[in-house]
């Protein structure tokens, strides 16, 4: 077999067994395989900071190189999120998604043999590049792979997925350090992801790649196909990158303030080079006509924003509840609340409201809710039993506003474009998640853990009603339904 027949061989999505793929339910088989992704990735990125110190110990390493650990994997996915979704589009969602799993599992299992620490920093970075292939799909895969009245119950469970990751990141972590090595953090991912690899392998339906549009040649050559954006691209992973190692000084980078205004200002100038490059190129990454679709930009600000309300909480509450005295691991315990809340809103939330809600409705609703009970955190004393409602409040509004708008943005993306749409709304989270972050150290670094907390979370509320305001209706586009 040559290596032209093998490409092929391995791009060649097989069908699902008919006696699945003939079942009236199998979708929520693919939307359970989707969510051990997507608990994956999360779980992945909150048991991380668990280890810092043991990393710190073992490879006797300061803080700003061990953080490396976990800012090279940001800055890889960010950057990789939407190319990869431009390619999933041509060579198959499910092709990619399970190569995701492969390179994630392997890179995992090298991240636990590292003999340093920035071999280390390395697999990270691979590991990386598989979860912007399962993220980078996961949306798509649920929004085509469901009917139209499942989708925003299926976009639900992946959220809670995610949440379910989100929560328990930080007590698996602890227990595998203390009881185990920082190694098996890493290991822990290899038998969840051969399982991830069997099962898309069975229960994902076929997925149709996007054939590129011919684009008239020039000088009377013919049709030719769009070549790769790779001008795009460039350009996308500088101004990502640009921007998240500006964002991580607040995190406790050492860089000089005249690197991070140089930052800034070379995130904005790529910025404006890459809109400029989209509106040229063939088949652009980033599609500027997909993000000027009516509800697709909106829904991406209101992703970021969503993403930015979950995570800061997560960072600042730890932070205020033991510079109070309550102890870490009660705080740990506390802050658990918020993911948990959003996991349970994000799957059965919905059966609580009235019926006749829109998602737009729905949207609304969970950002308000989200703002009062952020206002709630800032305003009442800081103690482990006072903050429990409000992060509950906060993480069920969450969890009523993100599936919703995931929901509106995916209705709105044409089908053959889907993988596009669902890595740039990955993308926004991954942003958000960044931004989150560093907006809470930034303030704790200011002011203090008391007032600088209190500061964050009155903006973060302010942040949630303009996402009320940001809410639009969706504008439905043609699906193509998944094959077999």
């Amino acid at each position: 077999m040559n290596a032209t027949a093998l490409v092929a061989r391995l791009l060649t999505e097989r069908p699902r067994p008919r006696g699945i793929a003939g079942w009236r339910h199998a979708h929520w088989l693919a939307v359970g395989t989707v969510c051990l992704g997507a608990f994956l990735g999360q779980l992945d990125a909150s048991v991380i900071a668990l280890v810092f110190p043991a990393l710190g110990r073992h490879f006797d390493a300061g803080f700003a190189a061990v953080e490396w650990v976990a800012l090279a994997y940001l800055l890889v996915l960010v950057a990789l999120l939407a190319p990869i979704g431009w390619l999933s589009d041509l060579v198959g969602r499910k092709t990619v998604y399970i190569g995701g799993f492969a390179v994630f599992g392997l890179s995992s299992l090298g991240a636990g043999f590292a003999g340093s620490l920035w071999i280390l920093v390395g697999c990270r970075a691979v590991q990386a590049v598989g979860a912007a292939m399962m993220q980078a799909n996961s949306v798509a895969l649920v929004a085509r792979g469901v009917p139209e009245r499942a989708m925003r119950r299926a976009l639900g469970i992946q959220a809670a997925a995610q949440g379910l990751g989100l929560a328990l990141g930080p007590s698996l972590g602890g227990l595998l350090v203390e009881h185990a090595s920082w190694q098996w953090v890493f290991w822990v991912n290899v038998p969840i992801a051969v399982f991830g690899i069997v099962a898309g392998w069975y229960l994902l339906p076929r997925t149709r790649a996007c054939a590129p549009a011919p684009v008239p040649a020039r000088r009377g050559r013919g049709p030719r196909e769009p070549r790769f954006d790779l001008p795009g691209m460039l350009l996308l992973t500088g101004a990502t990158t640009a921007l998240l190692l500006a964002l991580s000084t607040a995190s406790g980078l050492p860089l000089p303030g005249w690197a991070v205004a140089f930052l800034l200002l070379a995130a904005a100038v790529l910025a404006v080079a890459l809109a400029r490059q989209e509106r040229r190129a063939a088949r652009p990454i980033l599609a500027p006509g997909l993000v000027n679709t009516p509800g697709v930009r909106s829904g991406l600000a209101v992703a970021l924003i969503g993403y930015l309300l979950l995570f800061c909480p997560l960072v600042l509450g730890p932070v205020r509840l033991t510079g109070a005295g309550v102890s870490t691991a009660a705080a740990g315990l506390v802050v658990t609340l918020l993911p948990a809340a959003f996991a349970v809103a994000a799957t059965v939330g919905s059966g609580l409201l009235p019926r006749g809600w829109s998602d737009v409705t729905r949207c609304r609703f969970g950002a308000g809710l989200a703002a009062a009970g952020l206002l709630l955190f800032a305003a009442l004393p800081v103690s482990a039993a006072a903050v429990a409602a409000p992060l509950l409040v906060a993480g069920y509004g969450l969890g009523l506003l993100l599936p919703a708008n995931n929901a509106l943005v995916m209705r709105a993306v044409p089908a053959e474009c889907s993988a596009v749409g669902g890595g740039m709304v990955n993308m926004a989270r991954s942003l958000g998640t960044a931004l989150g972050m560093a907006l809470s150290v930034l303030g704790v670094h200011l002011a203090g853990a008391a007032s600088g907390g209190r500061t964050v979370l009155v903006a973060l509320a302010a942040v949630a009603v303009a996402a009320v305001a940001l809410t639009r209706p969706a504008t439905p586009r043609s699906r193509l339904a998944a094959t077999r």
